[in-house]
């Protein structure tokens, strides 16, 4: 009996690490088998993925455009808004409280200059002086009057009651040049009445609702001074735009028969843009001796100081709405 034929004894170590690759490979098999599964359960998913995300960004595209086309709609309705009568009231609102403010103010500068004057005649006893051997014994006495402001046209008031009373008949198509050629209401006389006999000839009276009525009332006063003064008065306009400039020379024209010849600055009438030249202007005329005669727009928000020193001047006082529609207008 040979060796190789002997039985051979079995390795125990030998069979354990065969039944340990048994395992590892039956593992990795199922590895194996659990990632191709998961990739084609993927491969299923995935299109259905990209859709998803496809529809996501084209919703998002078109969330990012009503915002943008919101935002452009916010920003047209907050400037429709200030464009509108809303938006143009409330900054029409503050002008004219502005302006009230500032008539509020020169009122009470006025009152206070007016309870400062002297309504009441006082007599000034001026004692002679005792070294004039010439004068009698006895004190002479001396009285000063102050008139009042409202009395600088009383002189006068047959004259200008006429001229009102004459400008409420027919118009005089016809008449001379610086003559009212055409006819005012009751409430225009009444509105000069009040100017010439209550206000002395200074003062603002309220806008007769547009700017033509506003010149025919100036027309009217004009003629009225210059029965009064003559060639010793000038008439100057203060309006600050060119297009009221010009409705002022026609309208003037027109009523009191003037050429283009009349106005200038060396003319009856005298147009200006700005504050500073007429009141310059006003002052060189007043050293002539003068009589300068202001008339304002009433488009003008705010009348400058120095233009109360003068005797003589008008400023017509717009209503809001009047305003607003200047505003519009510009």
């Amino acid at each position: 009996m040979t060796k190789s034929d002997l039985p051979q004894s079995k390795n125990p170590f030998e069979s354990e690490d065969t039944s340990k690759s048994n395992i590892n490979a039956n593992e990795k098999s199922k590895k194996e088998t659990s990632q191709k599964e998961a990739d084609q359960s993927f491969s299923k998913i995935n299109p259905i993925v990209e859709i998803a995300l496809e529809e996501l960004l084209c919703k998002r595209s078109e969330l990012k455009k009503e915002i943008q086309e919101l935002s452009e709609r916010k920003s047209q309705i907050e400037k429709e808004l200030k464009d509108s009568f809303a938006g143009q009231s409330d900054e029409m609102a503050r002008r004219v409280k502005g302006f009230q403010d500032y008539l509020t103010g020169a009122l009470k500068d006025l009152t206070q200059s007016a309870e400062q004057l002297e309504l009441v005649s006082q007599p000034v006893v001026i004692s002679p002086s005792p070294l004039d051997k010439n004068e009698k014994s006895n004190n002479s006495e001396s009285i000063e009057t102050i008139p009042a402001v409202s009395e600088t046209f009383k002189p006068d008031e047959d004259l200008i009651r006429d001229c009102l009373q004459q400008f409420l008949g027919e118009p005089d198509f016809y008449a001379d040049p610086w003559k009212l050629r055409r006819s005012l209401e009751k409430a225009d006389s009444e509105l000069l009445e009040d100017w010439f006999f209550c206000m002395g000839g200074r003062g603002a009276q309220p806008s007769r609702g547009n700017r033509s009525k506003n010149i025919l009332v100036s027309a009217a006063l004009i003629s009225i001074l210059g029965e009064l003064y003559g060639d010793r008065f000038q008439v100057l306009i203060l309006a600050s735009q060119p297009e009221r400039l010009g409705e002022w020379r026609r309208g003037l024209q027109d009523a009191l028969g003037l050429s283009r010849e009349d106005f200038g600055p060396n003319s009856g009438i005298v147009l200006f843009e700005r504050a500073d030249g007429l009141i310059e202007k006003a002052d060189r005329l007043e050293e002539r001796d003068e009589v300068p005669l202001i008339l304002i727009d009433a488009a003008e928000n705010v009348i400058e100081i120095p233009v109360l020193q003068f005797p003589i001047w008008l400023a017509f006082v717009a209503s809001p709405q009047e305003i607003y529609l200047e505003e519009e207008i510009i």
